[in-house]
């Protein structure tokens, strides 16, 4: 202890970093300087000490002098221990950054003296200040937030702030940072929540970063649509966290999607009279098509208020025995009551004046764009019955809708089904003929032709018997795989009519419809311990939850991979199990590379995609990442010898292979 003690000169000659002392009582300056300090600054202890002068203080860069002196004189006030950052400039004229940490002291004598140490700070400000750099000049809005069931905003930069439009925070008012902090969620549509957790899972599952387009919810209650990605990486505690960088792209998809709207207009305008945009977020209807000679015209593109206008309309054209029924129709529109997941358009049909005086009979319908805004699109139907009206308007529709689907939607198509069960394609998207298993160059020449409705829909994933209930019942939901977003949806079909008739053909619309409502509790799996069931029914479950496939092949695909053992599977062995009875070809290739798409993306959604090992187009089960009653009865641990109960993948034909050689295992 003595040896220290006779040491502590060279200590803080040395080895304490920047040690100096003051004398504090007026005028403050430095009484001893360190040879470390000495060192940092360039200075010899000569240049920096004075009896009655501060010679350290002109050291001090001239934008910083000020706070330092501010720093000096509070604490020249009482005893205290202060810190203050500034900058120094040094002998050779480089300035480095300093965090000073001074404490005072008062002796016996009444002295107010100072110890100070000092750190070289530069290369942390430095880093920082070329963060702030980017953070003023790049326009990207940057979030950390964790990986929790419902994550939390850890940090949210200046951009993003601005962004999405948050508030300056102000007493007794509520703090919308603060609570959006607490949920990321809340800056998410309602509609985007099911997917965006998916994105989350995936991210965090196969630990690569995920970039897309995506709309988020301002704290005003508008949107703006980003384009960003989400990374995951660890904080500086080595805690696991999702990073986020976007940029605001909504003016330029509001671009975007008027042009397509305009396009979208103009396709419509060969079918329909009349054109017009009802918002109901500002209760305005504006005409945006009508002929010269309408008494629309002289309105057109002007918004005028929803409610006034259409009463107006109401009671100056519309027949007196149809008032109360169009005031309905246009009343639900506007209390959100007319559309429903996945139903047909809203229509109605009246009789009203037309603009030469006459009463004549229209036909109306809206056509949804987007939550807020719907096209209400109207027509003069021809006096002939309905029948007649529907074969007038197929020559108009099929030339027309194809250009109309192809151009603004995905997943969508129309049929023509005659009274003898024979289907001819009107026109179909990509993914939609995908679906029913052909190829571009397979599904043309079928538009050509009738096909008898048996073999049109023998390579579909939906069954012959799911589309005689369509015809039955004259609505159906099946579900599709989009390419586009590689994801699952759901596709309605239409019928015009329940029943046969004897002379007219019936016409199937098939349309995309929304995802099911999100579930605002899904989230990271926090348990992923994957147990997989082959004893019985085949099953696979995540923790205790089971994984619900949404397409049997796939779910059939991972069956076989169980029962390989950590084997490969190549596709042509695997196609000759999930298609007995098809060769490998072309179209079952396809097929195939959909259906393994369609596991990985199940997988990935679970987030357990590392249980399949794929290379070369070859897939495997990870036997070490799973558990498996197969796996564990082969094992020949005691514990397990009772599992086996005499059958094995009820599901599947082909499992009689290695149910017979358990049942040989039994005896």
């Amino acid at each position: 202890m003595n040896d220290m003690l006779t040491n502590i000169g060279a200590i803080l000659d040395r080895h304490i970093s920047g040690f100096h002392q003051y004398i504090l009582s007026e005028p403050a300056h430095l009484c001893y300087a360190s040879r470390n300090l000495c060192e940092l600054t360039g200075y010899s202890e000569g240049e920096l000490l004075h009896a009655s002068r501060d010679l350290y203080a002109p050291l001090i860069h001239p934008s910083d002098r000020q706070r330092y002196l501010d720093f000096i004189n509070k604490l020249s006030e009482k005893e205290q221990t202060l810190t203050c950052e500034y900058r120094l400039i040094k002998k050779n004229g480089a300035v480095m950054h300093v965090r000073d940490t001074l404490s005072s002291e008062r002796l016996e004598d009444g002295t107010l003296v100072g110890y100070s140490v000092i750190t070289d700070i530069t290369d942390i400000k430095g880093e920082n200040n070329n963060l702030r750099f980017l953070n003023e000049t790049v326009p990207c809005g940057f979030l950390k937030y964790t990986c929790e069931k419902q994550p939390k905003i850890t940090y949210i930069n200046q951009k993003m702030i601005d962004m999405l439009r948050f508030p300056k925070a102000r007493d007794g008012e509520l703090n919308y940072l603060e609570m959006y902090k607490e949920n990321i969620f809340l800056m998410i549509p309602m509609e985007d929540r099911r997917r965006f957790s998916k994105y989350l899972n995936r991210v965090y599952s196969s630990e690569a970063p995920i970039a897309g387009e995506m709309t988020v919810l301002r704290c005003d209650g508008t949107r703006a649509h980003v384009f960003g990605w989400v990374t995951k990486c660890q904080n500086e505690q080595g805690v696991e966290e999702f990073q986020s960088v976007c940029m605001d792209i909504t003016e330029r998809h509001k671009l975007k999607k008027a042009a397509e709207t305009q396009r979208y207009i103009k396709a419509l305008t060969d079918v329909y009279d009349k054109i017009f945009e009802f918002n109901i977020s500002a209760n305005t209807v504006k005409c945006l098509h009508c002929d010269d000679k309408s008494s629309f015209k002289k309105f057109e593109d002007i918004a005028m208020q929803m409610d006034d206008a259409l009463e107006k309309w109401i009671i100056s054209a519309v027949a007196l025995d149809d008032r109360d029924k169009v005031r309905r129709f246009f009343r639900d529109f506007s209390q959100k009551k007319l559309y429903e997941p996945g139903a047909q358009p809203p229509h109605i049909t009246y009789n009203a004046r037309s603009s030469s005086g006459e009463l004549k009979q229209y036909s109306g319908i809206f056509i949804k764009v987007d939550d807020f805004v719907s096209f209400y699109c109207c027509r003069l139907l021809q006096q002939t019955g309905e029948a007649d009206v529907l074969r007038i308007e197929n020559d108009q529709l099929r030339q027309r809708m194809k250009e109309l689907v192809m151009q603004f939607s995905d997943g969508i198509a129309a049929f023509e089904v005659t009274p003898e069960s024979l289907v001819k394609p009107l026109y179909a998207s990509e993914n939609v003929y995908e679906y029913f298993g052909y190829t571009k160059e397979e599904w043309l020449p079928l538009t050509e032709k009738y096909t008898p409705l048996e073999s049109f829909v023998a390579y579909s994933e939906a069954s012959y018997e799911d589309f005689e209930k369509l015809l039955r019942n004259g609505e159906a939901e099946f579900t599709y795989f989009d390419y586009k977003t590689e994801s699952e949806r759901q596709i309605k079909a239409i019928c015009s009519q329940k029943e046969p008739d004897s002379s007219s053909p019936r016409y199937v619309m098939l349309y995309a419809v929304e995802d099911a409502a999100p579930d605002e509790t899904a989230a990271l799996p926090e348990n992923r311990t994957v147990s997989i069931r082959t004893f019985g029914y085949f099953d696979v479950f995540v923790g205790d939850k089971p994984i619900a496939f949404r397409n049997k092949k796939s779910k059939e695909l991972f069956a076989l991979l169980v029962d390989r053992r950590g084997g490969f599977v190549s596709s042509e062995e695997a196609i000759g199990f999930l298609w007995e009875n098809e060769p490998v070809n072309p179209v079952t290739l396809s097929r195939y590379r959909k259906v393994a798409l369609r596991l990985k993306n199940i997988l990935e959604e679970y987030g357990i995609s590392d249980v399949v090992e794929s290379v070369d187009g070859a897939r495997r089960i990870v036997m070490e990442r799973v558990q498996c009653d197969l796996y564990n009865y082969l094992s020949g641990k005691e514990e397990y010898a009772q599992l086996f109960k005499g059958s094995y993948l009820t599901n599947y034909s082909w499992g009689e292979t290695t149910l017979a050689e358990l049942t040989g295992c039994m005896y």
